[in-house]
């Protein structure tokens, strides 16, 4: 069996990529996740990779988008209103239709906000990460554990589907230690990207990465393509959790640490007699849809539970469209809603089933 080590959230984020292949980061400090670029910094000249602290959250971007493009694994990692900055870069990398792994270790906003947990940063992950259309994909870790493991996951299939990956958490998963089981390095088979600008050697022709197209209609056509390769990624990639939803008249939807708070939620409400159960989105882009809705047959209502004003929600009533009810409780400015909190919202919407 694995030997279990104790490991800082952020710490943990950095140590998967480089047992994933990463050999090379571009980043920029900002509290809450500055210990990712610190890890980054200490180990990647040991292991003959590339640390590099640019001069800007925009530097930072399109170094990746560069580095991706010869065809390597590339990283970088930021706080929300980083990720603000990088979001030109992000939409250029994928009208590019190039991988790259993106850290959001969220705090409170907007604007300079706070450096607290938060969530709210959920509609600009999936919903508007940079201008264009297109979409990323985008993982939601509620343990330490699942971080390391999703780190592979989204590498991997950012490869497979040639787009951005963001792995979404917040100050808390970041800033928390647990015990975790790190993968044995040198044990991954990377994908061959033919695509790479990484020199041709006069045996192919020049590889070309670029997301200008000046004709209307070959833009049109690509955009078109990338989104039917979209449809697919949300037919095959869905991911959730469930627990105690089999029977559940009420599903609480949460993702992330509001999920872990929620758990506990939902144990106190079995113990009094009340139906509860939870739904843990894993993608966040794909949404898993397909599982909300077919809860939605059986369930009375809905509870989504998030550290913002409420923005996953709106996904959550896309996703029942009309079927039961969608109720919503939320803490903003950096608060995390306790057990006992939750547990009141689900008394409240159990008594009115």
């Amino acid at each position: 069996m694995a030997e279990k080590v104790l490991m800082k959230g952020n710490e943990a984020l950095a140590e998967a990529a480089i047992c994933a292949g990463c050999r090379h980061f571009f980043g920029y400090p900002i509290t809450p996740q500055t210990e990712l670029a610190a890890y980054m910094a200490k180990v990647m000249p040991k292991i003959g990779g590339t640390y590099l602290q640019a001069e800007s959250e925009i530097a930072a971007i399109n170094m990746v988008l560069g580095a991706s493009a010869a065809g390597v694994r590339a990283m970088t990692s930021s706080s929300s209103p980083g990720i603000s900055l990088k979001s030109e870069g992000i939409s250029y990398m994928a009208g590019s239709d190039l991988p790259g792994l993106i850290i959001n270790v969220q705090r409170g906003g907007p604007g300079l906000g706070g450096i607290q947990p938060s969530q709210s940063d959920y509609w600009q992950a999936t919903k508007a990460t940079g201008h264009g259309d297109f979409q990323i994909l985008v993982f939601a870790p509620s343990t330490i554990q699942e971080m390391i493991d999703l780190v592979f996951t989204a590498f991997d299939l950012g490869d497979k589907y040639r787009m951005p990956a963001m792995i979404l958490l917040d100050g808390m998963l970041g800033q928390m230690m647990e015990p975790v089981v790190l993968p044995e390095k040198g044990k991954i088979s990377l994908t061959e990207k033919p695509w790479a600008a990484d020199g041709h050697g006069f045996k192919r022709q020049h590889n070309i990465i670029n997301s200008l197209y000046l004709d209307p209609a070959l833009l049109e056509r690509t955009n078109i393509q990338r989104f039917e390769r979209y449809a697919a990624i949300k037919e095959t990639e869905q991911r959730c959790e469930e627990y105690c939803t089999e029977d559940a008249d009420l599903v609480v939807v949460a993702f992330g640490a509001s999920s872990r708070i929620c758990r506990n939620a939902i144990v106190a409400a079995r113990a009094q007699g009340i139906k509860a159960g939870i739904l843990r989105p894993i993608t966040l882009w794909p949404f898993p849809t397909d599982a909300i809705l077919q809860l939605a047959q059986t369930a009375k209502a809905f509870l989504a539970v998030e550290m913002s004003m409420g923005q996953m929600v709106e996904d959550v009533k896309l996703a029942v469209n009309g079927a039961k009810p969608v109720r919503f409780y939320g803490r903003t400015g950096g608060i995390i809603p306790s057990p006992s909190e939750v547990l009141e919202q689900i008394k409240t919407i159990a008594g009115g089933m």
